[in-house]
Parts: structure tokens; sequence; C-alpha cells
């Protein structure tokens, strides 16, 4: 099978555990206000096979497997293919290649079903627990994304990313919800706090889109601290 593509880094370290090869597959229906790279949110005609991918990561492997890497499909959202993802990861297994997911939760749950049995991890990004928030955030409300959460964890291990917001995602409140869809969830699950910042204004720019976040400033290490003793607070395990 083939899958729609954006690009591919050979040596990411901040997309799952040890070095891993990142494959950024094009496509995704959210729209959110802060996202770094809307060049992906359509699927293009760029094109590569479950072949290829598996030969270019071979060639690398001796470094994925000293780190305790692996592959992390990431997008867009990757799981708007899950045919081509399933075949993927199942060929990656064959190889006793780690496999990781990085999704934001959007899609139908035989999505999730179909590529599950080839997964060992998940990067889940979660945007707001507030549905009135996440709608303004990323266009759609969130109870799709909420549900296909809570499936996740109970099957594979789940590292949830949220991104700080100054003025956004970070107030006491905001953080306080989401050290509470934490303790609902049915498997423990720590997070990633992420801080926002706007580098990819520019590709908005390219695509004569509106970037509507101009005013915000770009997240700092404070912010970052500030909201992780919050969430320590609450008793919630961060990476």
């Amino acid at each position: 099978m083939q899958g729609y593509y954006h690009s591919i880094e050979h040596f990411g370290t901040v997309d799952g555990q040890g070095i891993r090869y990142v494959l950024f597959l094009s496509g995704c229906q959210l729209r959110c206000r802060f996202c770094h790279n809307p060049d992906t949110w359509q699927q293009g005609s760029q094109l590569i096979s479950t072949e290829e991918i598996i030969k270019d990561l071979l060639h690398y492997r001796h470094f994925y497997d000293g780190s305790k890497g692996g592959i992390t499909v990431s997008g867009g959202e990757p799981l708007l293919q899950p045919q081509f993802l399933a075949e993927l990861f199942a060929a990656c297994q064959k190889h006793n290649i780690h496999t990781t997911i990085d999704t934001a939760g959007y899609y139908d749950r035989e999505h999730l079903t179909a590529v599950l049995p080839y997964t060992n991890a998940a990067l889940f990004s979660i945007k707001a627990v507030d549905p009135q928030k996440h709608r303004w955030l990323a266009g759609f409300d969130n109870q799709q994304i909420l549900d296909n959460l809570k499936y996740l964890v109970q099957h594979i291990p789940v590292t949830l990313r949220y991104v700080i917001i100054p003025g956004l995602t970070n107030s006491v409140e905001d953080l306080q919800a989401l050290a509470g869809l934490v303790h609902s969830l049915p498997a423990s699950t720590p997070i990633e706090l992420l801080p926002y910042h706007s580098l990819g204004r520019h590709k908005w720019q390219i695509l004569n889109m509106k970037y509507t976040l101009d005013d915000v400033l770009d997240a700092t290490a404070q912010d970052i601290s500030l909201a992780a003793d919050i969430l320590k607070g609450e008793d919630i395990t961060l990476l």
C-alpha cells in the first residue's frame, strides 16, 4: 500500500522514546489556530509505500536499536490513513521495531481498532478539555477525541501532550480540568507539557491563511514551570 505523506525525519528525539524515525503523514480534519504545520492539513499528491519506508528505516536501524527507539508516525493525523498505517506497523513489528502513533484523536473508532494490534505506544495531543474552548481552538468539539483517548489508554501506554498557550490554555481552571481528565482515565497517563511557539506563522502566510494568534506571546520556561506546579499539586505525573 501507499500513504500520503508530508516529510520524514530520520533522527527524531522528541517524538517517543529513544532516537526515532518520524514519518509525517498528510491530511488532518482539525483546524487548530496554533498549528505550526498547516501545510500538512491537505493530503496533496506525495505518496510513499510501506516497502520504501522499511528499506529507508532499516538503513538507520542501528541508531534506533541502540537508543531503544523505533518509528513514530505523526501528521497531520496519521489515523486518517488506518489501512496504510496498519500495514506499515505490521511490517515494523515483523522486524521488531518499536511503533508509536502521534495522534490528536479525531476520527472514527474503527480507525483505532485497525492499527492498535501493531502499535506499542501513543502520543496523544489534547488541545483543551473544555468543549467550547476546544471548538474555538481546533474547529470542533472534543467528545469523539475524549472517547478515543479513554479507549486507547486501555490498550497501550499513552503520553498525553498538552500545549501551554499563554492566556488561552494555562489558567488554573484549564489545568485543573486537565488533571480531572487524567484522573478519570482507566489507566495511568503521564502528561508532557509543550510550550506554544509562533515559529510556524510564516507557513500560514505562505498559504495565504490568516493567523489569528498574532497577539499571543510564546510560552516561556516560567509558563511551563507554573503549569507543572499546578498539575503536580493535582497528583499528575509529568514527563
